[in-house]
């Protein structure tokens, strides 16, 4: 059995994914901010820990996540105000890493979207902007760790059907990059169990190819 922790583990992506991960039968810990979400929590078959990553500090969140085998964030400011777009997304996940690492915990899976890079090309006064900065410097610190990463990058996150069908690395996003959330829940808990994956991003949106066929290494028959 893996034990698991999921940060921002009241986000609808967490959710699905502790309900995905507890039915194969992990043991997760979803970390969350507000005490009265415990309950929806619960109800994934998750356990519910308490901590305000935004506030925490290394070490404990360090101690949180201590006894774990891999870590998910999925965590985020929600957008709307810079500052702790920044505080969150940014910051917040970083010391996640270092945590990761003072626990012991070596594996480490990054929720960011597709797009998110260093260059990302979003302007100052775009309301995108601080969520691009931060995500890309979250990011760019997550490749330079001595964790066993993995950054996935979905789509325009929605609400439909998750039905685990993907593409991987769209080139061609003129008909859109609508990915349900439930799909990045499908593809986070499968990249927990594909070691082939560790140091990649994956990017994707909903499309035609089973969970199977579009994560499997390029170099496999």
């Amino acid at each position: 059995m893996t034990r698991i922790a999921i940060i921002g583990g009241h986000g609808k992506v967490a959710l699905e994914l502790s309900r995905v991960l507890t039915a194969e039968g992990d043991d997760v810990t979803s970390l969350i901010r507000n005490p009265d979400h415990a309950g929806d929590v619960a109800a994934t078959g998750a356990t519910p820990s308490v901590l305000d990553v935004e506030n925490s500090t290394t070490a404990e969140i360090a101690e949180a996540l201590r006894n774990h085998d891999a870590v998910v964030w999925s965590a985020g400011a929600g957008g709307g105000n810079p500052e702790r777009t920044y505080a969150v997304d940014r910051d917040a996940a970083i010391r996640s890493m270092d945590a990761a690492v003072q626990a012991g915990v070596g594996r480490y899976v990054m929720v960011s979207y597709l797009g998110a890079r260093q260059d990302h090309g979003v302007p100052p006064d775009n309301g995108f902007f601080a969520y691009a900065e931060a995500k890309a410097a979250a990011d760019a610190y997550l490749r330079g760790t001595g964790l066993d990463w993995t950054i996935l990058g979905p789509g325009t996150l929605t609400d439909g059907p998750g039905n685990g069908l993907i593409d991987v690395d769209p080139a061609d996003t003129s008909d859109g990059t609508a990915t349900a959330r439930a799909n990045v829940a499908r593809v986070a808990a499968a990249a927990l169990g594909l070691p082939a994956s560790i140091g990649h991003t994956i990017t994707f949106r909903d499309g035609t190819l089973p969970l199977a066929a579009a994560l499997e290494p390029p170099d496999q028959p």
